[in-house]
């Protein structure tokens, strides 16, 4: 059975190898010539060249994980009315949730796709730069012996980019290591908070959405302080760039087409109206249809009918 998963991870990771390496060294063949083949400089704009790469091929995914998560928010408050219809019966709750989901187009998962599938892009960067390091002369994708004993022996701001916090001899690298830690921390959890913050209606603060964005913006930082000191790195440049283009895009994303009911959305509306200022358009108001008002005729009056006396009396005159 072991064998069996281990034969399916280098199934999987295998042609990874060969497309992260592709790119990682026809960017170091235009960085190598211009800094030198064994510059620190030159890998570390590879890799962030590999990055670069990597999350323009995502685009199509955050577009999805971006109307997913615009949905998620929306459909909160029914989301709340079932939980109080059908609080008592869940496998009833999960089935009227789901059939929500199928009508809305909303895939709750959808937000978590870009992450899952850096994954084993993520792993394979790691892999190569910790056998350039332990064992240069194995080839892995098409990262030769030569370019494992250069990747192994770059120096960047005094550092080796394929050591570690950990496994660190000198002071400078671990600097290095540590400031790009708290870096890969800090823009995880500004990215998450930015989110939270501008692109969040105020009714969907209080509902499991928001409970699941919460947990996910203190410990999603937690899990890469932790575990960041473990990294070689070049691959914490990976991770501190691909942070950083997801604030970008998310940014402009959550400036140019916010979600309904949102500070973003109020905030854009307040920039066209100050534009349209500027421009001499006058916005109008919106006009409402005044009521129809139908004329109530009065009741037509009958005439009188006299009495006998009366008409005796006209007759007389």
């Amino acid at each position: 059975m072991i064998d069996f998963f281990v034969s399916i991870g280098s199934a999987i990771m295998t042609p990874l190898y060969y497309v992260i390496s592709f790119v990682l060294v026809g960017f170091h063949n235009v960085f190598g010539d211009l800094f030198g083949p064994t510059s620190g400089l030159a890998w570390v704009l590879s890799i962030i060249g590999l990055t670069l790469v990597v999350r323009a091929a995502l685009i199509p995914l955050f577009v999805k994980q971006i109307k997913s998560s615009r949905n998620m928010q929306l459909i909160q408050p029914k989301v709340r009315e079932l939980q109080k219809k059908y609080g008592h019966d869940r496998e009833r709750l999960a089935q009227e949730t789901m059939k929500l989901y199928k009508d809305s187009g909303t895939n709750p998962f959808a937000s978590c796709l870009p992450i899952l599938l850096q994954m084993p892009i993520f792993l394979a960067l790691f892999r190569i730069l910790d056998q350039a390091a332990r064992n240069p002369e194995t080839k892995r994708g098409l990262m030769t012996p030569e370019l494992n004993e250069q990747l192994s022996a770059a120096v960047f701001a005094g550092g080796k980019i394929s050591d570690t916090f950990l496994n660190a001899d000198g002071v400078e690298v671990r600097v290095l290591a540590a400031v790009l830690v708290l870096a890969m921390t800090a823009t995880t959890f500004l990215t998450q908070r930015q989110l939270m913050s501008k692109n969040m209606p105020a009714d969907a603060l209080s509902g499991p959405y928001a409970q699941q964005q919460k947990m996910l913006l203190y410990v999603l930082p937690v899990v890469f302080a932790v575990g960041g000191i473990a990294f070689p790195v070049g691959v914490l440049f990976y991770w501190t760039t691909s942070n950083l283009w997801t604030m970008a895009q998310q940014f402009y994303v959550i400036r140019n087409n916010p979600a309904p009911g949102t500070p973003a959305f109020k905030a854009k509306e307040d920039r066209d109206r100050a534009k349209a200022a500027k421009k001499g358009i006058a916005i109008e108001p919106e006009v409402t249809e005044a009521p129809v008002v139908t004329e109530v005729k009065p009741p037509r009056q009958q005439p009188q009918r006299q009495t006998k006396a009366q008409r005796n009396q006209k007759k007389k005159r």
